[in-house]
């Protein structure tokens, strides 16, 4: 597969992957109203292009990580809708068998490492699961992925100095969707063009429109071909929006009308349509046909969770020490 090349087929599966992103965190905002869904709940609605440009360009065996905002990246890297809101349910056919929530996303078999609640706290293990990779010699390159928030933690310089120092195969991926929980960018920083840190270390950084799966897809193939190439890491800041709060419990008043509508304009869902639709790659009814099948696909993993038992009580002792007798643990 050469994925240094859009086709048809990638315009097909960009439309196919970002309505299913979108259409499962829909669902999820729904069924977290209605109490079905607990806890913490973060959704991607808008920054589904992020995602999907992403998988487009890597391969299957690229590692990610990410912050908490972790639904669609995972649903991209293959986990299916009803691991993923099994998940969210807390019932043990989840993909961390209902014990890490919306926040907490994990599947070795998918190379999807997280879903991490403290801010930054993934940004130095990215940088370690990179290093791993590259003292195995495996040629894979990880995907480290955080917000904008999370710059401003001091991991990030330490990281960053560290990766360029060994050349570790680690693209960093700055989300920067203008807010950090209800706090504007222009309040935090006094570096608005936030990909500039990354030229404190010499390291190759570049802002990329994080709106048009086209963008996501060429800035990312360039930067882990470099990182498989032994050119070391990557900084890129993918401007991206939000429609959503934070989270399920932010009403994102700190936000105009205005500003939401004039993003939604550039709907990376839409505007990857009117695309397809303009280059004759499919007709408006395979276009439905497509939607059909996910509409489908999304009421079935809904019903699977509903109907997924809870884990018993004693699977809270279980997952804790790779030592299976290790004696301190009692049932």
């Amino acid at each position: 597969m050469d994925r240094s090349k859009i086709t048809k087929e990638t315009y097909l599966d960009w439309y196919e992957l970002m309505y299913k992103m979108r259409r499962f965190e829909e669902k999820a905002g729904q069924l977290y109203g209605q109490q079905k869904i607990r806890g913490f709940c973060h959704l991607y609605i808008g920054q589904e292009a992020v995602a999907a440009g992403t998988i487009s360009a890597i391969r299957q065996t690229d590692p990610i990580i990410t912050a908490y905002r972790d639904h669609g990246l995972a649903i991209a890297k293959g986990i299916s809708c009803n691991a993923a809101m099994a998940e969210l349910f807390g019932k043990v056919t989840g993909v961390t068998k209902g014990k890490g929530g919306s926040m907490h996303f994990f599947s070795k078999e998918h190379y999807f490492f997280g879903g991490h609640g403290i801010v930054g706290a993934q940004i130095p293990l990215g940088a370690g699961i990179g290093f791993a990779e590259q003292y195995k010699g495996t040629g894979n390159v990880c995907l480290c992925y955080f917000g904008d928030g999370a710059v401003r933690q001091g991991a990030v310089h330490e990281t960053f100095n560290m990766a360029m120092l060994w050349k570790i195969p680690v693209v960093f991926i700055c989300e920067n969707n203008g807010y950090a929980m209800g706090t504007s960018l222009e309040r935090t920083t006094n570096q608005l063009d936030m990909y500039k840190i990354g030229h404190a270390y010499d390291m190759p950084s570049y802002p990329v429109d994080g709106m048009q799966p086209e963008t996501v897809h060429a800035a990312i193939y360039e930067a882990v071909e470099k990182a498989r190439n032994g050119e070391g890491p990557t900084f890129l800041e993918i401007r991206t929006y939000r429609y959503r709060g934070h989270s399920m419990s932010d009403p994102a008043k700190y936000r105009t009308k205005e500003e939401v509508e004039e993003y939604k304009m550039r709907d990376p869902l839409e505007t990857t349509a009117q695309k397809i639709l303009d280059k004759k790659y499919a007709t408006t009814k395979e276009l439905e046909d497509i939607q059909n099948r996910i509409e489908e696909e999304i009421d079935a993993c809904v019903k699977f969770a509903e109907e997924s038992p809870w884990p018993e009580d004693s699977a809270v002792y279980e997952d804790i020490y790779l030592q299976e007798d290790y004696p301190f643990i009692k049932d």
